[in-house]
């Protein structure tokens, strides 16, 4: 078969013969239809991801953990967890943990919007409890996954949203996906703090959703800071999903003492959480409600692909 091959971490993947997988007793061989060329599988096969060793331990091996393939009897079905030397990007894959794909649903929409999705869908749901009717800031919100959660936002029922970013054009974008205000990020630190604490109002925000983290997520953080004595006003439940600005950010004690800020990453959650995650998702897909920027790309071109970055607010899908 072909597949995406690197032959040691932080190499290009290359197109490439490879012997075709042999499934046990317990997987099935699957044709892949689908896989997304995201930002982790990069990481990982560049040796950056506290992963990466586990999932590749052995060399020559074939790229991606996860993908959508068609079953002998011509069924969708989400794959996941590879075993090494074999991946996702590759004509042929073999799936013990696999999940049927509704009836209706094209490979490409299935590859593309879930992941994405479930990123802030589940954050939302389980792990800040989003009411309705509550201010909700998406930091970073002219990605992939930013635009997204702007999105899933308005479809849970915030009563405002505001998304940051640093691109004109994809800020007017996100307006349009249900933003009702949004923050360059390219300003002076004095006056991006004054954005920040404009959008807030007298309310401030409820819920963050930061995608950027560093610098971004400090301006924001010191924006918090109450302006007179007191206990705090509410609470802001923030949660830190991405690193794209920096994977340090200073947090000061008075951003904490009096501010109301809980921060937290994505937090536990369950198998039945994400289930029912991924059965809502589902229903929105099919409801036409998510939206997102597809491209698709063949795999014989992969090498290309892997060293695109011009890539602001799109997805590549890799199709054998």
């Amino acid at each position: 078969m072909k597949a995406a091959v690197i032959n040691n971490f932080g190499i290009t993947p290359r197109y490439e013969d490879f012997v075709d997988p042999v499934p046990s007793n317990d997987e099935i061989l699957v044709h892949v239809k689908a896989v997304v060329l995201e930002n982790f599988e990069k990481g990982v096969a560049g040796g950056k991801h506290y992963s990466s060793k586990n999932m590749y331990p052995q060399f020559p091996a074939v790229v991606g953990h996860r993908g959508i393939g068609m079953t002998p009897d011509g069924k969708l079905i989400g794959f996941s967890i590879m075993w090494s030397p074999y991946g996702s990007f590759a004509e042929k894959a073999v799936a013990k943990n696999f999940t049927p794909i509704p009836d209706g649903i094209d490979a490409e929409i299935a590859a593309a919007i879930p992941p994405s999705a479930l990123t802030s869908l589940l954050p939302f749901k389980n792990t800040v409890k989003l009411n309705k009717g509550e201010t909700v800031l998406i930091n970073g919100a002219t990605g992939v996954s930013g635009r997204m959660a702007i999105q899933i936002a308005k479809l849970l029922g915030a009563g405002r949203i505001i998304g940051t970013g640093r691109n004109e054009t994809s800020l007017k974008l996100i307006k349009s996906l249900g933003a009702d205000a949004v923050i360059d990020l390219k300003q002076s630190d004095e006056n991006l703090l004054d954005a920040f604490e404009k959008e807030g109002g007298e309310k401030g925000y409820d819920v963050v959703i930061d995608f950027l983290w560093g610098h971004p997520a400090e301006i924001l953080m010191q924006s918090f800071v109450p302006k007179s004595m007191g206990v705090a006003r509410k609470r802001i439940r923030y949660v830190s999903i991405g690193e794209k600005a920096g994977s340090v950010a200073n947090i000061k004690g008075e951003m904490l003492r009096t501010s109301g800020l809980e921060l937290s990453g994505a937090g536990k959650i369950s198998p039945e959480e994400i289930s029912a995650g991924m059965m809502q998702v589902w229903d929105w897909i099919k409801e036409n409600k998510l939206h997102m920027d597809i491209e698709k790309v063949r795999l014989a071109d992969i090498e290309k692909a892997w060293l695109r970055n011009d890539l602001e607010g799109k997805r590549l899908v890799i199709i054998p």
